[in-house]
């Protein structure tokens, strides 16, 4: 897990990652689209593993650090100063650990809404620039509706029934109007729930629901664990599985009734007290900092690049031609 510098705790509150799968054209002219899971927790823990991959996507963003793999060191450098110079709002020669989390937090922010846009066409099937529940569904789940039978299998099928009405649910949720046509702002509470305030149940909700196994409302700690890993060969646990077995019962199961409710998971999932961006920006301050005066030059920076882009880690290629109130 992390450095064991400030603002990693002895269990890291995960981030959420929201996945768009089975992208084919729209309008039930292929297979269906874009069918949501949830927001899965764990996804996307601090870990210092080789290339600091962790640290590259907060700093850049995914896409933008999985485009750089190309860049030799001098070049990853040399963007970097850039980029530095960028973060530095007050132009004092410093980052800070406040620019950093603003710097990190407008990244996050882009790529949502960059997501949302990129999707847009294939849902506004009426351009009206609103994405109507039926339109979505039938972008979605058109070719499974109109041909049934070429969904056989069972797995394929249980899938496709439990995923449209909660896709539904999710949908009315955001659609804060009523009026069952999601603006901009309506469809990226839909696509990245966990993003808002009015969306968090579902999010809950739909934790819940994914690893209660024998749907008794609660998650008791081998469907905690069975969500994360599946011992198929039946030999000894690994020992991230024993440690995670013991991040349950210290930290998970709040009241130590042996399960999580639906405020075990949201303190989990969604915990209140932790700001992930806050956390990585003082953890590449912890690591980089020198001469200890809780603020980096760009030569600190510089001089630890790798943690933050590396030689195969980013891509602000096309970010250094943006405005920067883009950001």
């Amino acid at each position: 897990m992390g450095s064991g510098g400030p603002g990693w705790g002895p269990a890291l509150p995960p981030l959420l990652a929201l996945a768009l799968l089975l992208a084919l054209p729209p309008g039930g002219l292929g297979k269906p689209t874009a069918r949501q899971e949830r927001a899965r927790p764990g996804a996307a823990q601090h870990e210092d593993r080789p290339g600091f991959q962790y640290d590259h996507e907060a700093f850049l963003g995914k896409e933008e650090a999985r485009s750089f793999d190309q860049l030799s060191p001098e070049e990853s450098r040399e963007r970097l100063g850039k980029i530095v110079d960028r973060i530095d709002d007050n132009k004092d020669g410093y980052l800070t650990t406040e620019e950093l989390k603003n710097w990190i937090k407008r990244v996050q922010k882009r790529y949502i809404y960059e997501n949302v846009a990129k999707v847009w066409k294939d849902y506004d099937l009426n351009k009206d620039n609103k994405i109507a529940w039926e339109e979505y569904k039938q972008a979605t789940y058109g070719y499974y509706l109109e041909n049934p039978e070429e969904f056989q299998d069972a797995t394929d099928q249980h899938s496709f029934k439990k995923m449209l009405p909660r896709d539904e649910r999710r949908f009315k949720t955001a659609d804060l109007d009523g009026d069952l046509a999601a603006t901009r702002e309506e469809f990226t509470a839909f696509l990245h729930p966990e993003e808002f305030e009015h969306m968090k149940n579902i999010v809950v909700l739909e934790t819940l629901e994914d690893i209660d196994k024998n749907e008794d409302g609660f998650v008791d700690q081998d469907e905690y664990i069975a969500d994360m890993f599946a011992n198929e060969e039946g030999g000894p646990e690994p020992d991230w599985v024993t440690t995670e077995r013991e991040q349950f019962s210290d930290f998970r199961d709040l009241n130590k009734d042996g399960k999580m409710d639906k405020e075990e998971i949201q303190h989990w999932i969604l915990p209140q007290d932790y700001d992930h961006a806050l956390a990585e920006a003082r953890h590449l301050v912890y690591e980089s900092d020198v001469d200890k005066d809780q603020k980096l030059t760009k030569e600190e920076v510089l001089d630890n690049w790798n943690m933050f882009v590396g030689s195969q880690a980013t891509n602000y290629g096309e970010d250094l031609t943006r405005n920067h109130d883009e950001l």
